[in-house]
């Protein structure tokens, strides 16, 4: 419980500071997409979406699945801020709601919270790179999780990227996405 009053407290803390500047500063990035991805080893097929709620906030959600009566999905808020011309700091706090048998005691679905911190960066007009640190607790299951991927971005509208995920629910797997943005 005190975890979720903490998150809840750093979202709202940051909701409040976005607003309360005078001109909103627009962030480095498109925070409107819709991705699709498979994750490799376990093998996991996916999707996601993204849109901006203001300036500097957006709305985000997932859902990944082995197809064996399991997957992992989640839906949240997010604010991203640019740090200079080239990086973004982001963060989110969404809910989750997952059947695993291997991570999850449970054969049922079970409600959590996941809170994150993350950087993005331009190495080049077409290459995008980042990272994300974060906690993860559903149920009994409770794991500091992390992320870093690259992004290459073949024309403004699509990229195609790989991403590493660390103890998340499937364990470490290396997520190939493509990414539409609308």
């Amino acid at each position: 419980m005190r975890k979720i009053l903490i998150a809840s407290g750093l979202v709202l803390a940051s909701v409040t500071a976005a607003q309360a500047s005078a001109q909103p500063t627009m962030s480095n990035f498109s925070y409107d997409y819709a991705e699709a991805r498979i994750g490799v080893s376990p093998l996991t097929y996916g999707a996601g979406f993204s849109t901006s709620i203001h300036p500097n906030a957006h709305v985000t959600g997932t859902i990944d699945t082995e197809f064996e009566s399991d997957w992992d999905s989640s839906f949240g808020v997010g604010f991203h801020a640019p740090v200079n011309n080239w990086a973004d700091i982001t963060g989110e706090l969404k809910a989750r709601y997952a059947k695993n048998k291997s991570s999850l005691k449970s054969s049922s679905g079970q409600f959590g919270v996941e809170v994150n911190l993350g950087v993005r960066q331009w190495l080049g007009p077409q290459l995008e790179v980042g990272g994300t640190i974060g906690h993860l607790n559903i149920d009994e299951y409770e794991e500091v999780i992390g992320s870093v991927y690259g992004r290459f971005h073949a024309t403004e509208l699509f990229s195609v990227g790989v991403t590493g995920r660390f103890n998340e629910l499937y364990g470490d797997q290396v997520m190939l996405s493509t990414r539409f943005k609308f």
